[in-house]
């Protein structure tokens, strides 16, 4: 029997990412192997940490402090004012409210200059083309570049340029990449994926767009797995964390919990999953 190729999804959802910390908790102590990790957005950060080999506390402990919302603190105040001179300073594709300083200085910081082809575990990394709208797959180059390009919110940052692509947020394409694991021949995915929070009230700007993201994010979330429930049957296993408290977009101090209710929601899964990897192995590509 050829063993089967495992890959773990972790879709965009900000903190809610850290979830998959507690699958990849289950799946060690079950002594299930992973071949491929693709992340997306905010789930990029923590599919690269895991893909270096990090435990899940080194991973927990370096996602508390590169997910803060001091990443989104310093305002460009020349794009702001863009947005009323558009004339005279110039509005362009590279629009961002905020400056990438930290954000760029926080992943240095993590990741140096770490490849992505160089990592123990294979990794992919999902961003959307900002001028064509398709899905960007990065697996070489330097993490950092890559998780800029998947972590670019819309209006927040400025989309980042990597290989020639301008590239946005990875949720705009689609927020539980699935089909790269497809593709890349893996036999049972394990897709975790998260809904985000709407708003509860819209009094800035920023809570305006942040809305309109989270209508974006959900109906495309629901349609991305609906179609790949019917393309690929069963060798895709949604695992989808039930929050019973609400998780903010820099909630770090929640990690714990949201580590919590990762584990919970993997072990509800965990029989049904175990027989997909324990069964035949088929083909690359097929399922």
């Amino acid at each position: 029997m050829t063993k089967r190729k495992v890959a773990l999804v972790i879709g965009a959802g900000s903190v809610k990412c850290a979830a998959a910390i507690g699958l990849a908790r289950v799946l060690a102590r079950e002594r299930v192997d992973i071949d491929l990790i693709v992340g997306c957005s905010a789930g990029s950060i923590f599919a690269a940490l895991m893909a270096m080999g990090g435990t899940s506390d080194e991973v927990a402990a370096i996602a508390a402090r590169l997910w803060t919302r001091e990443l989104t603190s310093t305002r460009d105040t020349r794009a702001m004012l863009s947005i009323v001179l558009p004339k005279l300073l110039g509005f362009g594709e590279h629009f961002g409210m905020r400056s990438d300083r930290r954000v760029r200085a926080a992943l240095a910081d993590a990741f140096g200059d770490t490849r992505i082809e160089a990592l123990p575990t294979r990794l992919l990394i999902t961003a959307t083309d900002f001028r064509t709208g398709e899905q960007a797959v990065f697996e070489r180059g330097r993490v950092v570049d890559a998780i800029r390009a998947s972590i670019a919110i819309p209006f927040v940052f400025t989309p980042a340029e990597v290989d020639g692509r301008l590239c946005i947020d990875g949720f705009l394409s689609d927020p539980l990449p699935v089909g790269p694991a497809v593709r890349d021949g893996a036999d049972v995915i394990i897709a975790m994926g998260f809904e985000s929070n709407y708003q509860e009230r819209i009094d800035t700007p920023g809570r305006f767009a942040f809305q309109l993201s989270s209508i974006v994010t959900n109906n495309l979330l629901r349609s991305r797995y609906a179609f790949h429930s019917v393309a690929h049957h069963g060798e895709v296993i949604a695992i989808v964390p039930e929050f019973r408290e609400r998780i903010g977009l820099f909630d770090t101090a929640r990690i714990p919990y949201i580590i919590e209710e990762g584990e919970r929601a993997t072990e509800a899964m965990l029989p049904h999953l175990m027989r997909m990897i324990d069964s035949p192995a088929t083909h690359a590509g097929e399922a």
